[in-house]
């Protein structure tokens, strides 16, 4: 099993180009699913998530080429209709060819999904929205058996106990691509991604508007163009992990790529902890030297504060003086890695839905073992902080999202490899 082996106390310096972001790559590249023609997709991560979808949709009959982040799609014909437990179970994502396949064949067959232990994430509201548009759906044996052949565009409401869906609105969006009429998604996800999902749907032809606000109309039908070529925009979320990781070990890093736009609640929160942060047209340099102090953060969806980089701001909270909070207010147990950090001697309590962080001077490298995806990237940032040896353990969780991570920490300074 391989693992990370740190040697914690060096000053991140230099600069980092930010790869595309997984969370749009995974849906876009379900999407293609929808033509027959060929498509094109540019910026596309090299991550484990990335090669389980493209396995996923050529087991389903499309032929792929993935070259330099360079993803070449052509499903001329869809060979089966039914995404396989063994392939899903490995990435809830996967889920996404559920839509994707109401629309192009009027019917699927997809295992329910699997993901990070992070909480429960149910698909009630993916169902729900697909029967508002009229599909028939059982769940049998595991499975979601879905018939769309009385597909109609119709007023979809995606309101959950905890809000909106990112996942069910992304879903709607491409079964209402296939279905006759108008779609309204009221309401519908505000996430970049959600944008970069509808502008890829343009590009086939599909007509989308209200992308960005909380109603997004879809104009349904087989109206796909000849094949399309689209560039995924940069990961927020790993531009996140680098500014953090430049703040937690006190240095300076150029993050390239990255838009400031989609990373407002991260940049304000690492302002008021005393980071410096000056915007170039280059992109975005984060300066962790100076005093630090705490903060309160709450989680919600964006344009909130994002649940994704909830545990990484943990760990940076650990080496700031004084008491910050941190409410997750959309996954119950994602908290997980709090206990390795207290293992690198941070002070946290938790308290339901609240960690409670009294800042340390220092943390202690050790061994340490990755719970989830984001949970992986904030060990690995204490590990860079600690004083001595961090090793973290599991880390295929941290390759699901992060494109050749310890390569780009190597560059900046980081004294991290990977081994066994």
């Amino acid at each position: 099993m391989a693992r990370f082996f740190i040697d914690g106390g060096t000053r991140l310096s230099g600069e980092v180009r930010i790869s595309g972001a997984k969370n749009s790559a995974l849906p876009i590249i379900a999407a293609a699913l929808l033509t027959d023609k060929k498509v094109v997709l540019k910026n596309i991560p090299d991550v484990y998530d990335v090669r389980t979808m493209i396995q996923l949709v050529e087991h389903l009959g499309a032929s792929t080429h993935f070259k330099r982040n360079v993803l070449i799609i052509h499903a001329s014909r869809l060979k089966r209709l039914e995404a396989p437990y063994d392939i899903v179970s490995r990435m809830r994502a996967s889920y996404y060819v559920l839509g994707a396949l109401l629309a192009r064949a009027k019917k699927a067959v997809v295992a329910m999904p699997g993901g990070c232990a992070i909480g429960p994430r149910p698909v009630d509201m993916h169902i729900r929205g697909l029967n508002a548009l009229g599909a028939k759906i059982e769940i049998s044996r595991g499975c979601i058996n879905a018939d769309g052949r009385n597909l109609v565009g119709r007023k979809v409401d995606l309101q959950g106990p905890k809000g909106t869906s990112v996942g069910a609105t992304i879903n709607v969006m491409l079964a209402a691509s296939g279905a006759a009429g108008t779609t309204v998604i009221s309401p519908a996800a505000v996430e970049p991604e959600v944008l970069d999902v509808a502008d890829f749907l343009k590009t086939l032809g599909v007509e989308v508007s209200g992308h960005g606000s909380h109603r997004i109309t879809i104009k349904g039908g087989n109206v796909f163009r000849e094949g399309a070529s689209y560039t995924i925009i940069p990961d927020r979320i790993e531009a996140g992990t680098f500014a953090v990781a430049a703040a937690i070990t006190r240095g300076r890093v150029l993050i390239k790529s990255a838009l400031s736009e989609h990373l407002t609640s991260v940049l304000e929160k690492l302002i008021e902890i005393g980071v410096k942060v000056t915007f170039k047209d280059e992109g975005i340099v984060i300066n962790g030297r100076g005093s630090k102090r705490a903060t309160n953060i709450f989680v919600a969806p964006y344009p909130g504060f994002p649940t994704d980089m909830q545990a990484q701001f943990m760990a940076l909270l650990a080496t700031v003086p004084g008491t910050s909070t941190i409410k997750e207010s959309i996954f119950e147990n994602r908290f997980i890695q709090a206990v390795e950090l207290m293992r690198m001697g941070a002070d946290i309590t938790i308290e339901g839905d609240t960690a409670v962080i009294n800042g340390t001077p220092t943390l202690s490298g050790t061994d340490l073992m990755a719970s989830d995806l984001r949970a992986s990237s904030a060990l690995v940032l204490a590990g860079l902080a600690a004083r001595g040896k961090t090793v973290v353990s599991r880390i295929y969780h941290l390759d699901r999202g992060y494109e050749r991570f310890e390569v780009k920490l190597r560059r900046l300074g980081a004294k991290i490899k990977r081994g066994r």
